[in-house]
C-alpha cells in the first residue's frame, strides 16, 4: 500500500475500527471471507469518517491532504475492492459537491454516476429527471446519486437524486461480471423523478478536481495491487526460494517506483491546487494499471494455484482487480498521454533529461 505517513491519524483510526469489525467476525484481513453483512458494516463505519477525510488539493499546514486521502483509499482497497469502489465514489461525490459550491446537508451514502451513451439518455425538465443511466455501481445501496446528463445544448450537467423517490427502477440483470460481482452495478430507469441541478454547465468535466478524483481511483488499484504483493513476501519468508526472490525483486522494484510517483503527484496537486495535472495523472493511472497486471501475473507464477483456490481474500482481490483496472481506457489513455507530452515539449530540448 502507499507508504503510510505518521501524520495520518484518520487512517490509523479507520484501520483500528475496521479491524475491530473483522475481529468480531472472528476473521483476519489476510484470509477474509466477506459476507454482504460484513461488507456493509465496514462501509457504514467508513462513511462515518467522511468529514475527516480531506478533499484533494485542500492544503492544511505542511501535511499532504491529497496523499492522506489516497492512503485511506489504498488501505480500503486492500481489504475489499467492492467496498473501495463504493467508498471512493462516495468521497468523490462529496468532493465534487464541495468544488461546485454545494453547501447543504450531505449525510448518507453517495455515488457518482457519469457514464454516457445509453440509447435512452437522461433528460431533465421542470425539476424532474427521466431516461436511463447505465453502469451505476451501488444502485440499490446508495442514498443519493450525483448523476451527469447532457442538456439540449450538449453541455454536461449534474443532478442530485434521492434514491428513495418513486419512479426509479433498477435492473441488475446486465451485470454478469465475476470480478467486481458484488458492486451492485445496475442500469437505472428514471420516470419523472424529482432532482436538483447543481453546479454550472460543464462544471463536472472542466473543474480541476476531475483529474484529482481520477487519481483516487488509481490509489484503489494500487492498494489492492500492493496487498496482493504482500502474499509473495509472506510466502518467501515462510519458504525461501531463489525464483520467489527473483519474482519478488521484480514486483518490489515496480511497486516502489509507482509508490514514489504517487507521492510526487500528491505534492504536485497540493502545491498547485488550481491545476488539473492531467498529464501526470494519466501517466500515473497508466503506470498503476501496468504494475497491477504485472503483480497479478507474477505473484500467480510464483505461488501457483493455491492462493487462487484456497484463500478467499487473495482470490477475490485478484478477480476484482482484473476487472477494476479496466476502468482505465488503455490505448486511448496512451494516445492522450502522447498528445499532451507533445504539447509540453514545444520549445524544450528534452523533457526527460535529468
Amino acid at each position: 500500500m502507499l507508504l503510510v505517513d505518521a501524520k495520518n491519524p484518520s487512517l490509523q483510526n479507520i484501520k483500528a475500527a475496521v479491524e475491530d469489525i473483522i475481529s468480531l467476525d472472528n476473521q483476519a484481513i489476510s484470509t477474509l471471507v466477506i459476507t454482504d453483512k460484513l461488507r456493509h458494516d465496514i462501509l457504514d463505519i467508513l462513511v462515518t469518517y467522511s468529514n475527516k477525510i480531506p478533499h484533494p488539493a485542500s492544503v492544511e499546514g505542511t501535511n499532504s491532504n491529497t496523499l492522506i486521502r489516497w492512503q485511506i483509499l489504498a488501505h480500503v482497497a486492500g481489504i475489499d475492492l467492492t467496498i473501495a469502489k463504493w467508498f471512493e465514489s462516495h468521497l468523490d461525490a462529496l468532493s465534487i459537491l464541495h468544488e461546485v459550491g454545494y453547501d447543504k446537508n450531505t449525510d448518507g451514502l453517495w455515488a457518482v454516476w457519469a457514464s454516457e451513451g445509453h440509447p435512452d439518455p437522461i433528460y431533465y425538465q421542470q425539476g424532474n429527471v427521466s431516461g436511463t443511466k447505465g453502469w451505476c455501481s451501488g444502485a440499490n445501496v446508495v442514498d443519493y446519486a450525483l448523476m451527469t446528463y447532457k442538456d439540449k445544448n450538449g453541455y454536461s450537467q449534474l443532478l442530485i437524486i434521492d434514491m428513495q423517490e418513486n419512479g426509479i427502477e433498477i435492473d441488475n440483470d446486465e451485470w454478469q461480471a465475476v470480478g467486481m460481482q458484488a458492486t451492485d452495478t445496475g442500469t437505472i430507469q428514471f420516470d419523472q423523478v424529482p432532482a436538483t441541478n447543481v453546479g454550472a454547465a460543464n462544471a463536472y468535466l472542466e473543474r480541476v478536481g476531475f483529474w484529482h478524483g481520477a487519481a483516487g481511483v488509481a490509489a484503489c488499484w494500487y492498494g489492492a495491487t500492493a496487498c496482493l504483493a504482500t502474499y509473495l513476501i509472506t510466502a518467501y519468508q515462510h519458504k525461501p526460494h531463489d525464483y520467489k526472490a527473483m519474482y519478488l525483486g521484480q514486483i518490489s522494484t515496480a511497486l516502489a517506483v509507482t509508490q514514489q510517483y504517487f507521492h510526487h503527484v500528491a505534492d504536485l496537486i497540493d502545491s498547485q491546487p488550481l491545476h488539473s495535472h492531467e498529464l501526470a495523472i494519466r501517466q500515473l493511472r497508466s503506470n498503476v494499471e501496468q504494475v497491477a497486471r504485472l503483480v497479478i501475473e507474477t505473484v500467480g507464477q510464483a505461488l501457483g494455484a493455491t492462493p487462487f483456490c484456497r484463500n478467499a481474500h487473495f482470490a477475490r482481490l485478484s478477480a476484482d482487480l482484473a476487472v477494476f483496472i479496466r476502468q482505465s481506457h488503455g490505448a486511448f489513455d496512451l494516445q492522450k498521454i502522447g498528445e499532451l507530452t507533445s504539447d509540453l515539449t514545444e520549445g524544450q530540448e528534452n523533457i526527460w533529461q535529468l
